[in-house]
């Protein structure tokens, strides 16, 4: 569940500011929403649904333990699609390095 504070290859620092990575429930949320409208829709192409038996609440049971195995992946991928939307991908990562915050406050404050 641990995040890198850092890249490890270009050094960006991750969590921008305290609490950044609390709109990743926004994400996470949204992710999730799309996951269930995927395995529904799967799930009554391949299977079917009927209301004269129990097919919905089998569907139900195989997604909720569906996104309880994806939980970690989705946490992940949720806060990289949120960290993509503060920090841009820079093609020239080598020669520039990122901007560290810490070390911009220390200048401002001598």
């Amino acid at each position: 569940m641990k995040m890198n504070d850092k890249c490890p290859v270009c050094n960006q620092i991750f969590e921008l500011e305290v609490g950044f990575y609390y709109g990743t429930a926004y994400v996470s949320y949204a992710l999730t929403v799309a996951l269930s409208v995927t395995s529904f829709v799967a799930w009554w192409v391949l299977i079917g649904m009927s209301v004269n038996d129990n097919r919905f609440f089998w569907w139900l049971g195989f997604n909720i333990i569906l996104l309880i195995v994806l939980q970690p992946y989705l946490m992940r991928l949720s806060r990289a699609i949120w960290l993509s939307f503060f920090v841009r991908y820079n093609t020239n990562w080598e020669a520039e390095k990122p901007e560290d915050p810490e070390i911009d406050e220390i200048k401002v404050n001598d």
